[in-house]
C-alpha cells in the first residue's frame, strides 16, 4: 500500500557518513527500487507500471535518455528510472485543498524534497496579483490570463518559452510553432545548461551536434573512454552496455575527479553473476583534476603524432581539414604543464596511450563533467581531434558519445526548440505553414534570466522542468523571476518554481508519460528521441491522475488558438484531436522524419540519419571534419581555495530529490555535505564532521554563500571538492559561462570554506 507524504520537512542538517561503496546495483538496488515504488504506488500498481517501462509497446522512461537494446528484458529499467516512474505514477495528490492550506510563503520555505513528495497536481491553479494562495481556475480562464499578458506586451520578444527535456516531440514541435507564430525565438531549454557545449563543439567539427554512435558500436569497441560522467547514478542502464562490451573484449578507461562505484564494479541484478561477484568495468582510472581534460587529450594527441604509424593518414587526408594547424599546436604540448593541469602521474598517461595504440575502435563518452566549464567547447573539440587522428569517427565500434541526461532533450532540439534556429529549419517551417518566422536569435537560459532581471522580459512560460532550481546564481534567478508580470508552469508535480513567481502565476497540470492520452480521435501516443538518435513511440498505460489534466499538445493547441485568434490558419484543433496530424507536418519540416507515422509504427522505432556515422560525410563549413587548435586552458586555483563541482546524489534526478541518501558515496539522511580530499582538509584545518560555509569567488567580487555544509573527507582529486546541486547553484555566477555555448560553468567554481556559524 502506498504511504502518505511527509507532513513536515525531514531534518537534513545532520547527515550520517559511512564508507563509500565500490560496486553498483545488485540486491541493494532491487530492494531500494521496490521500497520506493511501493511507497509511491503500492504493490499492484508497481508491477503494472514497471513492466511497461521502456517496452516496445509501453512508455519511455521519463528519466535519462539512454537507448534501449533491440532485445529487451521484461524489467528494462534501472533503479533511478524506477524512482522517476514511481514519482510520476504516485497515488499521492496535490489538490486545491492542499493549496488552501499552504500559502506560497509557506511553500517557499519548504525543501525541494518535501515539495516533490506531496504528489501529482490535479487542477489548474492561479495565483492572483498580491495573493498568497493559489486558487483553482478553469482551463478557459487560465488561457485567457496568458493571452491577456501576451497581447499586452510591446513586443513578442518580451515573452520567454522554456522547455524541459521531458516534453515529447509532438508537443515540442507545436510549442516552437506557437512561439514563432507569436513572433519570437525566445526558446531556451534545459540543453542550454547541460550539453550545449557538446552541440557547439560537434557542429563545428563533424557537422552534426549529436553523438555518432549506436549501442552496437559500444558492443564492438576495443576501448571505451568514459570522461566526466557517473553512469551508475545518472545513466545506470549504460552499465549493462559496458558490461556487454567488456564481455566482447573491450577495455574501459574512466577519467573523473571522483571514484564512482558504478564504474568500479557493476552487479547486474538481471544475472546470477551480477547478484554475486559482478563485473569489473574500469581497466584504468585516471583521477583527473577538475577541468584538466583538454590538457590530457592535447598531450595524448601529441604522443600519437610522435608514434610512427599511429595516425590514420588516409582518413586524415581524405576526410579532414586543419590538420597542419592542429599538429603545430599539439606538438607544443608539455609534459610538466599537463601533469600540473591534470594531477595525473606520467605512468598513468603512458598506460592510457598504450591502450589507445592497441585499440583499432575507440568510443569516447562524456557528460556534464566536461560540458560545464569555461573551456568546455575546446575541451570537447580536443576529444574530436583525438578520434579523428586514428579515424575513429564513421566506422563501426567508434565515435563520439555525449550521454544526454533527460529523456527527450535531444528530440526537443531536433523539433526546433532552439533560440538560434538554423535558417534551413525556418525556411522549411515557412514553406509548410505559410508565415515568416522571426530570424533574429532569441534568449538562451542565461540571457533569459538577464532579460527578466533587467525588465526586458515580462512573461515566462515553462513547458515542464523546475527552472528556478536548475538555473545558476539562485538569488539572482529568483529575483529575476519575481520581476515578471506572469509566470506559467506546465507541470506534473509541485516544485520550487511554483513558489517563486511573477506578479501573477499559473500552474497547468499535465499528463505524465505513464498515463493514457485519450483525444477525440482515440488513444494517442507520443514519440521521443534518445541519446543516440533513435526515435520511437511512447504509450502511457495508467488512468490519468485527475480528470482535470490536459496533455502537453492539448495545452499548446488551446493556448495557441486563444492567443493567435480564429484567423490563424494553423489547424490547432486538428492537431489536438490526432497527433498523427502533427507527425505528418514534422515529416515535411524536419529532415530524417520522412514518412514519420509509418516508420514510428515499427516496434522500436527508427534511427535518424547521421552523415558522419552513416557515410563518413561531414556537413561542416569546409565539407570535412575539422581539426581545431585552441590554446590549452585549465582552472588555476588561488592558495587556500578549492575547485568545486556540483553533482547529483544517488537519490536524485536532475532537480528532483527522491530521498536524502547517496548510497554509493556513503551519505545518509542529508544533502548538505561537501566532499574534500583528506590531504586538502588537513592543509585547510578542516576536520571530518566539521561544518563550513561554501563561499564562491569570482571576478565580480559578489559574495555568494551556501551555509552549513558538513565536511566529508573523501578521495576526490587534490584541490577539488564536490557538493550537490541545486543547493550549491547559489554559488555559480550567472555570468560564469562556457565560451561559445554560454552554458553555466557549474563544474569549476572556485570556493573558500569558512567555519560555519552552525558548527
Amino acid at each position: 500500500m502506498a504511504t502518505k507524504p511527509p507532513q513536515g520537512d525531514p531534518v537534513q542538517d545532520a547527515p550520517k557518513v559511512a564508507e563509500r561503496k565500490r560496486a553498483a546495483a545488485g540486491l541493494p538496488a532491487i530492494g531500494h527500487t521496490l521500497r520506493m515504488a511501493h511507497q509511491q504506488m503500492g504493490v499492484k500498481r508497481t508491477a503494472l507500471t514497471l513492466l511497461s517501462v521502456n517496452q516496445k509497446d509501453g512508455f519511455d522512461c521519463p528519466g535519462c535518455a539512454w537507448p534501449e537494446p533491440e532485445h529487451r528484458h521484461k524489467a528494462e529499467f534501472c533503479e533511478n528510472g524506477a524512482k522517476a516512474v514511481a514519482e510520476e505514477a504516485t497515488l499521492r495528490r496535490v489538490t486545491p485543498e492542499f493549496f488552501a492550506a499552504h500559502p506560497v510563503s509557506d511553500l517557499a520555505r519548504r525543501s525541494g524534497y518535501w515539495l516533490g513528495q506531496q504528489g501529482r497536481l490535479t487542477h489548474p491553479m492561479y495565483l492572483p496579483e498580491g495573493a498568497d494562495h493559489y486558487e483553482p481556475v478553469s482551463w478557459e480562464r487560465a488561457f485567457d490570463i496568458v493571452a491577456e499578458e501576451l497581447t499586452a506586451l510591446s513586443s513578442p520578444d518580451e515573452a520567454v518559452f522554456y522547455t524541459s527535456g521531458r516534453t515529447s516531440n509532438e508537443a515540442a514541435f507545436l510549442y516552437q510553432l506557437f512561439a514563432r507564430k507569436l513572433g519570437t525565438n525566445n526558446l531556451p531549454d534545459c540543453s542550454n545548461m547541460c550539453h550545449e557545449s557538446s552541440g557547439s563543439a560537434l557542429s563545428e567539427t563533424i557537422g552534426v551536434g549529436k553523438g555518432s554512435v549506436l549501442l552496437d558500436d559500444l558492443y564492438q569497441a576495443d576501448l571505451i573512454v568514459v570522461a566526466g560522467q557517473n553512469p551508475g547514478t545518472n545513466h545506470p542502464r549504460m552499465l549493462s552496455a559496458l558490461e556487454k562490451a567488456k564481455a566482447n573484449g573491450a577495455r574501459v578507461v574512466s577519467v573523473n575527479p571522483l571514484p564512482e562505484a558504478g564504474l568500479e564494479r557493476f552487479k547486474n541484478p538481471q544475472t546470477p553473476k551480477g547478484l554475486t561477484a559482478g563485473t569489473t568495468l574500469t581497466d584504468l582510472f585516471l583521477q583527473i583534476r577538475i577541468g584538466g581534460d583538454q590538457a590530457l587529450f592535447r598531450l595524448l594527441n601529441k604522443l600519437i603524432l610522435d608514434t610512427p604509424g599511429a595516425v590514420d593518414e588516409e582518413f586524415v587526408r581524405g576526410h579532414t581539414h586543419g590538420f597542419e594547424q592542429f599538429t603545430e599546436a599539439a606538438r607544443a604540448a608539455d609534459w610538466d604543464e599537463t601533469l600540473a593541469a591534470t594531477g595525473l602521474a606520467r605512468e598513468d598517461v603512458e598506460r592510457f596511450l598504450h591502450m589507445v595504440l592497441e585499440s583499432e575502435r575507440i568510443v569516447v563518452c562524456w557528460a556534464m563533467g566536461l560540458t560545464q566549464h569555461k573551456h568546455s567547447v575546446p575541451m570537447i573539440r580536443e576529444i574530436v581531434n583525438f578520434l579523428l587522428l586514428r579515424g575513429n569517427i564513421g566506422r563501426p565500434g567508434a565515435g563520439v558519445c555525449p550521454v544526454r541526461g533527460h529523456s527527450n532533450v535531444q528530440g526537443d532540439r531536433t523539433m526546433g526548440i532552439f533560440e538560434r534556429p538554423a535558417p534551413a529549419f525556418l525556411d522549411a517551417l515557412e514553406r509548410e505553414f505559410g508565415f515568416a518566422p522571426p530570424r533574429e536569435h532569441g534568449y538562451d537560459v542565461v540571457r533569459a534570466i538577464r532579460a527578466l532581471r533587467d525588465g526586458e522580459a515580462k512573461v515566462f512560460f515553462a513547458m515542464g522542468g523546475n527552472f528556478v532550481s536548475a538555473s545558476p546564481d539562485t538569488e539572482v534567478t529568483e529575483a529575476a523571476m519575481r520581476r515578471a508580470r506572469l509566470t506559467v508552469h506546465v507541470s506534473t508535480k509541485l516544485n520550487r518554481s511554483h513558489a517563486v513567481t511573477g506578479a501573477r502565476a499559473l500552474i497547468l497540470p499535465t499528463l505524465g508519460r505513464t498515463e493514457r492520452d485519450l483525444q477525440e480521435s482515440g488513444e494517442q501516443f507520443v514519440t521521443v528521441e534518445d541519446s543516440m538518435g533513435m526515435v520511437h513511440a511512447s504509450r502511457g498505460r495508467l488512468e490519468p491522475a485527475s480528470p482535470h489534466l490536459l496533455s502537453e499538445p492539448a495545452i499548446v493547441c488551446r493556448l495557441a488558438r486563444r492567443v493567435l485568434g480564429t484567423e490563424d490558419d494553423v489547424p490547432w484543433e486538428e492537431f489536438e484531436k490526432d497527433y498523427a496530424a502533427v507527425r505528418d507536418r514534422i515529416a515535411r519540416v524536419v529532415p530524417g522524419f520522412e514518412d514519420f507515422n509509418a516508420r514510428v509504427a515499427h516496434p522500436g522505432g527508427f534511427a535518424l540519419p547521421h552523415a558522419p556515422r552513416d557515410e563518413r560525410r561531414f556537413p561542416t563549413a569546409t565539407g570535412k571534419a575539422n581539426f581545431t587548435a585552441a590554446p590549452v586552458e585549465y582552472p588555476h586555483l588561488p592558495e587556500g581555495r578549492l575547485l568545486l563541482q556540483t553533482l547529483r546524489s544517488h537519490d536524485q534526478y536532475n532537480t528532483t530529490i527522491y530521498g536524502l541518501d547517496d548510497r554509493y558515496r556513503g551519505i545518509r539522511n542529508g544533502r548538505r555535505v561537501v566532499l574534500v580530499n583528506p590531504d586538502d582538509a588537513q592543509a585547510l584545518k578542516l576536520a571530518d564532521g566539521s561544518y563550513v560555509d561554501l563561499v564562491s569567488e569570482w571576478r565580480d567580487g559578489v559574495e555568494r554563500r551556501a551555509p552549513g555544509f558538513r565536511v566529508v573527507h573523501y578521495p576526490t582529486a587534490r584541490g577539488c571538492a564536490a557538493a550537490y546541486y541545486p543547493e550549491t547553484n547559489v554559488l555559480v555566477p550567472l555570468d560564469a559561462t562556457a565560451d561559445v555555448s554560454n552554458t553555466p560553468a557549474s563544474k569549476s567554481v572556485v570556493v573558500r570554506l569558512e567555519q560555519s556559524a552552525t558548527d
